[in-house]
């Protein structure tokens, strides 16, 4: 469960990012009305994210799919 809330909060940056990219447009900022200490909590959940990510795919080895079952993928099975 908490692989999967880290994937989510982890891909809210990533989209947070493009936007910043495409237009300037700081989503994270325009969801805190600017301020400061609620955005540094909101960078900090995405890094916190970001840095169980990596630990998970070292701890598996690259390996998820025990993790997350065929039929959780919404793809065909193997």
């Amino acid at each position: 469960m908490i692989t999967l809330i880290a994937l989510i909060i982890t891909i809210v940056g990533a989209l947070n990012w493009l936007l910043i990219g495409i237009s300037g447009f700081n989503l994270v900022s325009w969801i805190t009305m600017g301020s400061d200490i609620a955005q540094r909590i909101i960078y900090i959940l995405v890094g916190v994210a970001g840095a169980w990510l990596v630990y998970f795919i070292i701890r598996k080895k690259g390996r998820v799919d025990e993790h997350f079952p065929a039929g959780d993928r919404g793809g065909a099975a193997d």
